[in-house]
């Protein structure tokens, strides 16, 4: 966590305390949410992650695959990622109980005798299905005591317009609750302010401009489009291919915006999702690919200033909103966020 966001954070706890519901973080369950990132769980090594206020320990089979469980055992509570993990099974550091990591299910008490009648396979840690996708682990996480679905859609991944391309992955942790991360994230109007730069945008490019929006299975599309003739790297591939280039925009519930941008047979696509930690604290991933002759370090540079100018609009923004002021959205470009 940077230092900016963790003021930011301590600075906003008495208006949390004193605005914020205990009852009700207003979070949406029985969604995929990104973890953490599938280079960070290898060997026999155990990973810890929060969604959700929901704390998960996360690990990977000697098979390979990745599992999620609620960082608790159901015995007395200690944290399952104090324990040992085989490769296999996940045993608790307190009194040794063993769960099957991919299921959650109890395999072991060592403190049970012959005499005892207690069947051990019908105790369960809390476990929740996982998925890897473009370099993320992928957590469901159901509605608190609720069953799963007997069937789950698939986990979200990143569109891809050809066998080759290069990819690049960024995060940072902004200070808000998730409500306000998903407004901006929504919101096209703080561009030409908070983007400001050279190679992007300017107070000055700003222009009239009608988008058209259309329905899309759990969300909404801004439809295909010409892109801002005054942001440089439009301009660039247009002149690279020397043809038209279209964006498209889609906004999916529950935390996620993807645009997909076209000319000729190049291609760049990206991802970002906001995802609650805590109801004080939210995370942005940002996940991108293309098939542009442009290597991944000077796609990292100018990622990382957008991502920056976002993170530093949500601090100063926290500032206010720490003091519960009434808010208002307009009929502009708010009407998304209305809706």
């Amino acid at each position: 966590m940077s230092e900016a966001v963790r003021a930011a954070l301590e600075n906003s706890v008495d208006g949390l305390a004193e605005n914020t519901p205990k009852t009700d973080a207003g979070f949406l369950w029985d969604f995929w949410y990104p973890a953490m990132r599938s280079e960070e769980i290898y060997g026999k090594n155990l990973a810890k992650a929060m969604l959700l206020e929901v704390p998960l320990v996360l690990g990977r089979t000697t098979e390979g695959k990745a599992f999620a469980m609620r960082d608790a055992c159901p015995h007395r509570g200690i944290p399952l990622s104090y324990g040992h993990f085989d490769g296999k099974n996940l045993q608790c550091s307190y009194h040794g109980w063993e769960f099957e990591a991919c299921s959650g299910q109890c395999v072991e008490i060592p403190s049970l005798t012959s005499h005892d009648k207690l069947k051990v396979e019908r105790i369960n840690a809390v476990h929740y299905p996982c998925e890897e996708r473009d370099g993320y682990v992928w957590v469901y996480m159901s509605a608190p005591g609720t069953r799963l679905p007997e069937r789950l859609p698939a986990a979200p991944e990143l569109e891809k317009s050809s066998s080759k391309f290069k990819i690049m992955r960024l995060e940072c942790e902004l200070p808000s609750h998730i409500d306000h991360g998903i407004i901006g994230l929504m919101d096209p109007a703080h561009g030409p302010f908070v983007h400001q730069s050279w190679f992007w945008r300017s107070k000055t490019s700003i222009h009239e401009k009608a988008k058209q929006f259309e329905p899309i299975p759990n969300g909404f599309r801004m439809s295909p489009h010409q892109p801002s003739a005054n942001s440089a790297p439009y301009k660039l591939l247009a002149k690279m291919t020397g043809e038209t280039v279209t964006t498209t925009i889609d906004f999916v519930l529950p935390n996620m915006r993807t645009e997909i941008d076209r000319s000729g047979k190049l291609w760049f696509s990206s991802r970002a999702t906001v995802t609650p930690v805590r109801r004080d604290l939210c995370r942005i991933d940002f996940v991108a690919a293309w098939n542009l002759p442009f290597p991944v370090s000077i796609f990292r540079i100018f990622a990382k200033i957008f991502l920056r100018q976002d993170q530093e609009t949500m601090i100063r923004q926290s500032e206010g909103l720490k003091h519960n002021p009434r808010l208002m959205l307009i009929d502009d470009a708010d009407r998304p966020a209305k809706d």
